[in-house]
Formats: structure tokens, sequence, C-alpha cells
């Protein structure tokens, strides 16, 4: 097997990853926690994938991953600024450092159990490095080993980071499938970054 993670840059690979089997249903779109709450609400069916697009136009909005020219993969990331995680009430900021945040891994079904989560966090982790980012953050679930429903594990899980050498910052008040989330942080060396 050979994945190779790229920053998202195709449109309908990316939809692919995160929006809808009918164009007109509601799905995410990964945009909830990317874009302010009422302009997330007021979004519905084909506007939600073109508010996507605009997002493209700026830039990368996550990364994917591929096995050969087939997408398989999808993270979010981006800087915590640009999230409604700078806002958050049940997530905290730790400090003023401008961190990245990764916040949804999704596999592609019938392609789980290959290790693709773990390349999807690494390239999302070499992703925000490559754009300068002091350190990168996510917020998975403290499952203790429990099983995660699937339609709620696309936060990760504490092993997920740890393997990926992330280490547990914070604890949060938030809660997803009955789990604690955690804050979980990587320092990436780069200027600006508190030592270790």
């Amino acid at each position: 097997m050979t994945i190779e993670v790229r920053p998202a840059t195709v449109f309908a690979d990316v939809e692919t990853m995160v929006g809808p089997k009918r164009p007109d249903a509601n799905v995410c779109w990964c945009l909830s926690y990317r874009i302010p709450s009422k302009e997330n609400v007021s979004l519905t069916g084909p506007d939600r994938g073109a508010r996507v697009a605009a997002l493209m136009e700026e830039g990368p909005v996550g990364v994917l991953a591929y096995d050969d020219d087939r997408v398989v993969g999808w993270a979010a990331v981006a800087p915590r600024a640009d999230t409604a995680f700078a806002r958050s009430r049940t997530i905290p900021q730790l400090d003023d450092l401008d961190v990245w945040s990764v916040w949804c891994i999704r596999v592609r079904p019938g392609e789980r159990g290959r290790g693709i989560s773990h390349s999807l966090l690494s390239g999302a982790v070499e992703f925000a490095r490559s754009r300068g980012a002091p350190a990168i953050e996510g917020y998975p679930v403290d499952n203790r080993g429990e099983k995660v429903d699937l339609t709620m594990a696309y936060v990760g899980t504490r092993a997920l980071f740890e393997k990926a050498g992330f280490r547990k910052a914070a604890d949060t008040s938030s809660v997803i499938n009955g789990f604690p989330r955690l804050v979980m942080r990587l320092d990436l060396g780069q200027a600006g970054s508190p030592a270790p």
C-alpha cells in the first residue's frame, strides 16, 4: 500500500470525501468548524458545496489521502484563528501561539483498517509545518480503548494522536459519543514556538 497525502486542491476530490450523495442534501461539507455558526446554519443544499469551492480559491482546505490517484481519505486542517475553535466555549485556547487545528479525519468506507488515518494525520502535520505553523492541535476523544461510533469518530482518538507524537495539553468540556475530548498538541519547532 502506498498512500500519498497531498494538499486538498481538487474540488471533486474534496467533494468525494465530504460532499453529499445527493446534491440537495444538507451534509456538513466539513464547514461546521470552519465558518461562523450563523453562516453554517444558513447554508443549505448546493450552497454548502459552493462555499467550500470559494474557500478553495483562497488555498487548500485540508489534505487528501490517495491510493494511486484514487482519493481514500480527508483531514481538515487550518489555522485555529480561522476556525470556530478560536471562539469555542468548550475547547480552551491554551495561549496566544498561532497554532493550527486538525479537527476532522475521514477514511472512505471500504478503506478503513489500512492505517490511512495515521497517514492523514501525519500529512496534516506536514501541511501545517510547511505553512509555518509553530504547533498543531487536535481535539480527539479520550475513548480509553472503547469503540467509538463511526459517525462520531471523525475527531480521532487520543491513541491516534499520541502515535503521531501529540501530547495531552488540556482537558475540555466537550463530549462526543459519551467520551470527553482533549486538546492534544504537537510542537513543530517553528519560530515563536514555546520551548518543550
